[in-house]
This record gives C-alpha cells, structure tokens and sequence, in this order.
C-alpha cells in the first residue's frame, strides 16, 4: 500500500506539470511531496536490504550453531552442561529462522487456498514454503503417471508459480516411498528400486509443471526413496512416507525469469508403467 501512494503522489506532480501552468504556491507543495514521497522510497528499500542481511546473517548464525553442537557432541571432553548451551542457542536460532516469511504473502495464501480445496491430495506448510503431495492420490500404487486430479492440482500450483511474486522462485521436487520393496515384475522393468520409484515421480511432477508453463530451468529434480520416512513405517509401509514434496527457495540465478522461454526437451527414456493393486496391500 505504501508503494502504491508513493507511484500515485509521483504521477499527480508528473500530470500537474503537463496539464499546463499552476499556482507557484501549489507547485512548490508538489514538489515537496515529490521529495518526501522519494525519501520514503529510500527508506523503505534500505530496510528490504537490512531485511534481507539480517537473514542471511542470521541463517549462517544457525549453520555455525549446529556444526559447534555437532563437534561438541563428538568431543570426549565436552560436559553436559556446555552442550546444553549449545543446544539451546541452536533452538534459539532454529525458532527465529522459522518465524522468518519464507514466501511472498500472496503466494502462501494462493497455494493454501489451493491445498484446502485439493480434497487431502495436497498440503502447503508456510513456515517451510513446501507443498506436499500424498503418493496414494498423486499415483496409482507402483506408478508414476500422474492422476487426473493431481494434473489439475499442478496446473493450479503452475499458474501461481507463473505468476508475478512468484517469479524469483526455484522449485526443489523431491519424491518419497514407504519400505515396501518393489516386487512385481511389470513396476520393476519401470522402476527397479524405490529410489527409481521416488526419483520417477518427482520428475513427472516437474515435467507436468513445466509444460504448464513453469521454467524449466527452475528445477531441480531428487528421489530419497524409503531412506527419509516422516512416520514409522508399519510392515505394509506408511502412507505418509509416500510422497512428493516441493520446496519454493530464492532463485540463485543473477536473473531469474517467471517462465523461460519455451524448449524442446527430450522426454524420458523410461515410460512410466501403471500397476493395478488395492490401496489396502500396497503391492508395487
């Protein structure tokens, strides 16, 4: 709203001046808004840079506190109670980069509309900017062709990703599966592991966001396969675990665009092979 004042003070002295002569009396007041609109300006991108300073310091704050913890917790003669400090001044830190605004506010409030109308397929955590899609309504058990309904989720998220506040934004597309082991054939020839498997679904999230118009050369692509459960898994597997999770970071790019121009790329050489099974025995 500020800035918007500002534009609108900046553009009356700019259509008093060509409209034609005015009182002295009242150019003068023109200008001294002028000056006063552009000190505020000032202001106020000195305290974005701060902003911003004050967060990258305060990040590495937190990265030099969890390494102290970690090397005093391998040291013989660390004592009890300088670990505790640590631990504490490493909580301290942990609590304030969390109550940092990871994403714009019109992002975080578009993609939780999105998340509460997805009907259990998607949910947005704003502290962490991730959306999460659960595996058992993304994909069909053993596959990693994307549903109906999650095509139609993603094309939401793209058109958010696409727009204005969102444009300096990298997506990390990570994938996750329960410790149920592949065993059937059909999966296997497709993805022989869960690493495959993990790894295979988050590269058809990413291929269906960026033919929704979303940069490709803002991704990066990863699979964790059963190695990073967020629940104990049962002995049918978890489905919890059985995710793709996107992480919205700043762009590390010099300059970033919204959506890059559009390009030919080839498509994977592995074609994603569906499986029918019950949900309730999770066969892969």
């Amino acid at each position: 709203m500020r800035f918007d004042l500002i534009v609108l003070g900046t553009s009356t002295l700019a259509l008093a001046t060509l409209s034609g002569c005015i009182p002295q009396t009242q150019y003068d007041d023109l200008m001294t808004n002028n000056r006063s609109l552009k000190q505020q300006v000032a202001q106020l991108q000195g305290e974005l840079d701060t902003s911003t300073a004050n967060e990258e310091m305060l990040r590495k704050q937190l990265a030099e506190a969890a390494a102290d913890l970690l090397k005093a917790k391998t040291l013989a003669g660390a004592s009890d109670s300088d670990i505790q400090a640590l631990t504490d001044r490493y909580n301290k830190l942990l609590s304030q980069v969390n109550a940092l605004d990871v994403l714009p506010s019109d992002v975080s409030a578009a993609l939780e509309e999105i998340a509460a109308a997805s009907g259990g397929l998607l949910t947005f955590d704003k502290a962490k900017g991730m959306l999460r899609f659960s595996s058992d309504v993304t994909f069909d058990s053993g596959s990693a062709q994307l549903t109906d309904k999650a095509k139609g989720v993603l094309a939401q998220v793209a058109s958010v990703l696409n727009g204005g506040s969102a444009s300096g934004l990298e997506v990390q597309v990570v994938g996750h599966t329960d410790n149920v082991g592949i065993r059937r054939a059909s999966t296997a020839a497709a993805h022989p592991t869960n690493m495959h498997l993990s790894a295979h679904r988050a590269i058809s999230v990413r291929e269906a966001l960026v033919t929704d118009g979303v940069g490709a050369s803002r991704f990066m692509v990863a699979g964790y396969g059963e190695f990073r459960p967020v629940s104990e898994n049962t002995a049918k597997g978890s489905q919890a675990n059985r995710r793709v999770e996107l992480y919205l970071k700043p762009s590390t790019e010099s300059t970033p665009t919204a959506t890059a121009a559009k390009t030919t790329e080839t498509t994977s050489t592995t074609t994603p092979v569906a499986t029918t099974s019950t949900d309730d025995d999770n066969v892969k």
